[in-house]
C-alpha cells in the first residue's frame, strides 16, 4: 500500500506510553499513525489529511472536548473522532457525542477493542462500502444529501455532517414515514459501538439544527421513536 492510499490516524494524548502502544498496534494493522501530546500541538498539524482522530479528553491546556469543537465548528472538518478517556460517566459520553464524537472508549481499554472500534468507524466512512445504494443523492424538498461526497445541502447551503450524522440522516431520509426506535437506530447506525439511547437523542438534536426550516419534518413519535416525514 502506498502512502497516498493509506489510512492516516492522528492520536492526541498527553500520556506518551499510551501513544506508543496505540501507534505500534495501529501501524501493525497497516495504518499510518502520527502522535502529539497536546491539543495545541494537534492544531498545528495539517488536520485535513487525516482519516481518523483518537483524542484524550483530560489534557493540560486545551481539553479534548474543546479540540473536537475546534475541529468541527471552526475548521469545518468532518473526519471521524474517537475519544479514548478515563472520563466514564454517562454525562461525559453525552458531552463527547454532543461535540461531534463518533465513538467513545473508556480507559483502561484493550488493544483488541481499540482496533475493532477503529475498523468499525472507518467502515462507516468508507465510500466503497456496500451500505449505500447506487443513486448519487437523496433529494427531498430543499434537502439534498450527496451520497458520493457525503455532503448535505439545505436550500443550496452546505451543512457539514459527521459520519454518524450522515448515516443517521440517510437512514431516515431513505425510509420516509417509517418510525425507528432508538434501539433500531443504534443497531443500524452505530452497529458494533456500545452507546446509550440518549446518544441518539443528542444526534437527532444536532441534525435538526442543521436542517434549518426543515427540522419540523424530523419528527419524534412519543413512546415509539423517530421518523422523517413531510406532511
Amino acid at each position: 500500500m502506498t502512502a497516498d492510499n493509506m489510512v492516516h490516524i492522528l492520536i492526541v494524548d498527553d500520556e506518551e506510553d499510551i501513544c506508543e502502544i496505540l501507534k505500534f498496534n495501529l501501524e501493525s494493522e497497516g495504518y499510518s499513525v502520527d502522535t502529539v501530546h497536546s491539543s495545541e500541538e494537534a492544531l498545528h498539524k495539517k488536520l485535513e489529511k487525516y482519516h481518523l482522530f483518537l483524542l484524550d479528553i483530560m489534557m493540560k491546556g486545551m481539553s479534548g472536548y474543546r479540540l473536537a469543537d475546534e475541529i468541527r465548528k471552526r475548521k469545518k472538518i468532518g473526519t471521524p473522532i474517537i475519544f479514548i478517556t478515563a472520563k466514564n460517566t454517562e454525562n461525559d459520553k453525552i458531552t463527547g457525542f454532543s461535540v461531534g464524537a463518533d465513538d467513545y472508549i473508556t480507559k483502561p481499554f484493550s488493544v483488541k477493542e481499540i482496533l475493532a472500534r477503529v475498523k468499525a468507524v472507518l467502515r462507516r466512512t468508507d465510500s466503497t462500502g456496500d451500505t449505500l445504494p447506487s443513486e448519487a443523492s437523496l433529494k427531498i424538498s430543499g434537502i439534498d444529501l450527496d451520497l458520493d461526497r457525503k455532503r448535505l445541502t439545505v436550500d443550496g447551503i452546505r451543512k457539514d455532517l459527521t459520519p454518524i450524522e450522515f448515516e443517521l440522516l440517510y437512514l431516515l431520509l431513505k425510509n420516509q414515514g417509517r418510525i425507528f426506535t432508538r434501539e433500531q437506530i443504534l443497531n443500524s447506525v452505530w452497529k458494533e459501538t456500545q452507546v446509550t439511547d440518549r446518544t441518539v437523542d443528542v444526534h437527532i438534536t444536532r441534525l435538526r439544527k442543521k436542517l434549518g426550516g426543515y427540522e419540523k419534518f424530523l419528527i419524534t413519535r412519543k413512546g415509539y421513536g423517530y421518523c422523517f416525514e413531510i406532511e
